[in-house]
């Protein structure tokens, strides 16, 4: 079997903050193959952005290992990461602010070719970023156009275009939809699983969006407060959710359905636990109904209940979550 193209083991990036150590992520693990989709999802706040900038090392982990293609890239000089930074690339959540307003559609294409000196002539850089336009579905018109001048939709296929510009294998798109119509959403989304399918890209896809990861992943981890909690295959755990905080989630998405519309769905209660100094139990705890004094005991990491689905709540072992 193939070696993952992204691995990562026990991540933790911590904050100092007057109160303490703010916990943004904490203790996370997982693996990316060729061509998969990794979802991530949880609440604001849950550290999902964090994760996939310390993936990226433009936010440098307290401890822990990021293995791209087999290599630990945690501990990289800066010379070193210039060349992994090229086969990992990051598509931002909202594609007015994060194009320069002062540089053309071709000016911000160009960048990180010119930057890491991809092409030897004026010539050829401009031929690239007409492939690359014509790759996201921009109209050759558009070249000259400026981010001001152009809806949300082409803003963010420039975006795109600009991360596929270093050729890379693995992408951190984090929350590249959520700024956009219903409608444009679903062609951002089909534009990425087909550029997946051509050019065999692997992706985090972070969002809040559960329909979103739905449509697009092919495996989802769900975060509380820096850590994961369960993660399992797309269809399974949406079939057969086990933790509370994902049955939860699960069931605030609104159902078209009529015969499902008189189910209500599961109201979490109780106070969100600080990530500054968390508490050394499981931090689902004072939202959980399912809470007990073994919950208390110490925190709980995920372990496997059935073939590729982890959870980290200690009662799917007990039969008395179902």
């Amino acid at each position: 079997m193939d070696k993952p193209v992204l691995e990562v083991n026990h991540l933790k990036k911590y904050f100092k903050t007057p109160a303490g150590q703010l916990h943004a992520v904490d203790d996370v693990s997982f693996a990316i193959e060729k061509g998969h989709t990794l979802g991530v999802v949880g609440e604001s706040g849950c550290g999902k952005t964090t994760l996939g900038r310390t993936i990226l090392r433009l936010i440098e982990p307290t401890s822990g290992e990021i293995y791209f293609n087999g290599e630990d890239i945690t501990k990289l000089k800066k010379d070193n990461m210039k060349a992994i930074r090229r086969k990992m690339q990051l598509i931002f959540q909202d594609p007015y602010a994060s194009l320069n307003p002062r540089m053309s559609v071709s000016e911000i294409i160009k960048e990180p070719m010119i930057v890491n000196k991809m092409c030897s002539s004026k010539k050829e850089l401009d031929e690239k970023v007409k492939e690359l336009m014509e790759l996201v579905g921009l109209a050759p018109r558009l070249v000259n156009t400026y981010p001001h001048e152009m809806d949300g939709g082409r803003r963010q296929r420039v975006g795109i275009a600009r991360a596929l510009a270093t050729n890379p294998e693995f992408i951190v798109c984090d929350e590249p939809v959520s700024a956009l119509d219903v409608s444009i959403q679903a062609q951002i989304l089909n534009l990425m699983m087909d550029l997946q399918e051509k050019k065999q890209l692997s992706y985090l896809f972070i969002t809040h969006d559960l329909s979103v990861v739905k449509h697009i992943s092919t495996e989802i981890a769900v975060m509380y407060l820096g850590q994961c909690v369960e993660k399992a295959p797309t269809e399974e755990l949406f079939a057969h959710p086990r933790h509370p905080y994902t049955k939860a989630l699960l069931s605030a998405i609104p159902v078209i359905d009529i015969s499902q519309r008189g189910k209500k769905p599961e109201l979490l209660t109780g106070e969100v636990n600080s990530p500054v100094n968390p508490v050394s139990y499981c931090r689902f705890y004072s939202r959980c109904k399912y809470a007990c004094d073994k919950c208390k005991e110490h925190s709980y990491e995920l372990k496997e209940i059935s073939p590729g689905h982890f959870s980290a709540c200690h009662m799917n072992f007990t039969g008395e979550i179902e």
